[in-house]
């Protein structure tokens, strides 16, 4: 990797860290209450290393395998780094996730959530768990719908035993995000859970403004992504 690129990952990491700032100053909010997840899927680790040295320690992966191969190396110099799986979940990837990941956004099933119970009881791992909403109801994207949360959540909690910590969300291409991030909190508020993952790179300031603990951010952050061979 050039210095250039280097240059640019640690140029754009301050660019969002100001832009978090500004917005949660702009709605009376303490900067503090927001956690940038630089999302470094796809990323080489050689593009991850000066966004490290910058001192950023939350990162987001997509992929449990892709996550497994960069990690651990990357780790052992930033024994401090938290890692959140950001994107969709296989069940029988559950224990590889449990074992690496500090968060995973992406519950939004049942068959997953005993999936992930059974190898929390067998590791003594607890991620923080979040529960995927697919506010547009859209057929492609992974997430529950929001008539049926209620039920997911309850089901996590009464039958698997799991503490859910939050909510995740990411709105439709084509509608104006913020009716979605207002769903997602008045939901979150009315279960008590004080994770709020939404916001991503071309719209974490309306995320914060309607409340938003965890912003989701990677080409702000790293640039456009090399495409997949």
């Amino acid at each position: 990797m050039d210095d250039s690129t280097t240059h640019g990952s640690a140029s754009g990491l301050d660019a969002v860290r100001a832009g978090i700032r500004q917005a949660a100053e702009d709605n009376g909010r303490d900067p503090a209450e927001v956690t940038l997840v630089a999302v470094s899927k796809i990323m080489p680790a050689e593009a991850i290393a000066p966004v490290l040295a910058a001192g950023q320690r939350v990162f987001g992966e997509n992929y449990v395998q892709e996550a497994k191969a960069k990690w651990p190396a990357l780790r052992e110099r930033y024994p401090d780094t938290e890692l959140h799986l950001v994107g969709p979940l296989q069940s029988n990837k559950a224990r590889e996730a449990v074992e690496l990941f500090d968060v995973i956004h992406s519950l939004d099933r049942l068959s997953l959530a005993a999936a992930l119970a059974k190898e929390i009881e067998r590791t003594g791992r607890r991620p923080k768990l979040l529960i995927q909403v697919n506010t547009g109801e859209e057929e492609q994207k992974g997430g529950v719908i929001p008539a049926q949360l209620d039920t997911l959540l309850a089901e996590c909690r009464d039958t698997h035993g799991l503490a859910i910590n939050g909510l995740m969300c990411i709105p439709p291409a084509e509608d104006p995000p913020s009716a979605h991030f207002a769903l997602l909190a008045r939901a979150a508020e009315r279960h008590n859970l004080p994770i709020l993952s939404m916001g991503m790179s071309a719209d974490y300031p309306a995320a914060i403004q309607m409340g938003a603990t965890h912003v989701r951010v990677g080409t702000a952050i790293f640039g456009e992504r090399p495409r997949r061979a």
